[in-house]
């Protein structure tokens, strides 16, 4: 679009949009026009520009882009009340999106993958997620949008995940977690990612290099297949040991290590003892569960007592990774034992 201009040298450039701007004189439609070491500023019809700013001319401009929505609700022409019960909140694994619907609006779950779709940059396929089921903790999930499986690859804490969400678990809202954890663990220690997933615990773990061992394990044979496609892909790979068996297979005979952790927020508790009984004096446990709001503040008491004979414990920290329900949420515990 053609407009008059005002061309000054670049090292004007600030000085000169503030002033333009100041008089009313700079046009907000039409992109500033990049000359190398000059620019052209577009300017309004009308209004007379001092002769000490710069140069008057005429130059071809490209229009400011129009602004995007700012949440995919925006796109749905729905009424209010069905509008304000979406959730705001949605999971991006790679090129999957993923969202929780409530029942009531499932229904219209195609409308919303649509808009999530649009809405989400690079977006391939968007999955109603009903939520992660099963001893292997495999997601029900539907495909609302979009084309393709859900095998994707996911980049997390500088390390690029393979991950495939129908077959092995793996959630993006634990990546502060994946990265604390590696943080506290100290020069020479061995760790076990128990229940690991697609491994994103010992992945961090491995690539910080101060564990001298770190042992993965997962029921899910598909999920230590998906670890060690990345192991496959890191120059750390040979710190990890992953190893697709039960807990109640590995526990009985599982060699002592100095931190543990255990993500298994459902059923995780009946194996705590056991995996408390393999950490070694001075030791760590890393443990998450979902716990009612209401009875958060004396849970970790409550998981101590639980620990009975694996040794003297305390409760070092715990709180909320993030919201699970409208009346619980994910709780991390951090559990150190006695140096007895």
């Amino acid at each position: 679009m053609n407009s008059r201009a005002l061309v000054v040298p670049r090292t004007e450039g600030e000085t000169t949009r503030r002033r333009l701007r100041e008089v009313g004189l700079l046009r907000t439609d039409l992109r500033v026009r990049n000359e190398g070491e000059r620019l052209a500023f577009p300017l309004t019809e009308v209004g007379t520009v001092p002769a000490a700013w710069g140069e008057v001319s005429e130059r071809e401009f490209r229009p400011v882009a129009a602004a995007g929505p700012r949440e995919y609700r925006q796109l749905l022409d729905w009424p209010d009340a069905q509008r304000s019960a979406l959730p705001r909140s949605f999971d991006v694994v790679g090129d999957v999106v993923l969202i929780r619907l409530p029942a009531e609006l499932e229904p219209r779950r195609r409308d919303v993958g649509a808009a999530l779709l649009r809405f989400v940059p690079g977006a391939r396929v968007v999955g109603l997620d009903r939520g992660v089921k099963g001893t292997e903790r495999r997601r029900d999930l539907e495909r609302i949008a979009g084309d393709g499986g859900w095998t994707t690859r996911h980049r997390e804490n500088g390390i690029e995940l393979d991950v495939d969400l129908e077959r092995a678990y793996f959630s993006p809202r634990l990546a502060h977690e994946h990265e604390r954890v590696a943080a506290e663990v100290l020069r020479g220690e061995t760790v076990a990612d128990l229940c690991c997933g697609v491994g994103p615990f010992a992945l961090a773990i491995a690539r910080d290099g101060r564990a001298s061992r770190v042992t993965a394990i997962d029921a899910n044979p598909a999920a230590i297949e998906l670890l060690r496609r990345t192991l496959s892909r890191v120059r750390f790979a040979a710190r990890v040991e992953a190893r697709a068996v039960a807990l109640e297979e590995f526990l009985p005979a599982a060699p002592p290590c100095d931190r543990a952790i255990l993500n298994l927020p459902l059923e995780g508790i009946k194996y705590l003892p056991s995996v408390a009984a393999t950490v070694r004096p001075s030791g760590r446990v890393h443990y998450y569960e979902l716990v009612p709001r209401s009875a958060r503040e004396r849970r970790g008491s409550e998981i101590v007592r639980s620990l009975g004979r694996a040794g003297s414990w305390e409760l070092v920290e715990h709180h909320v990774v993030h919201p699970y329900s409208p009346r619980s949420d994910l709780v991390a515990f951090t559990l150190g034992r006695g140096p007895e």
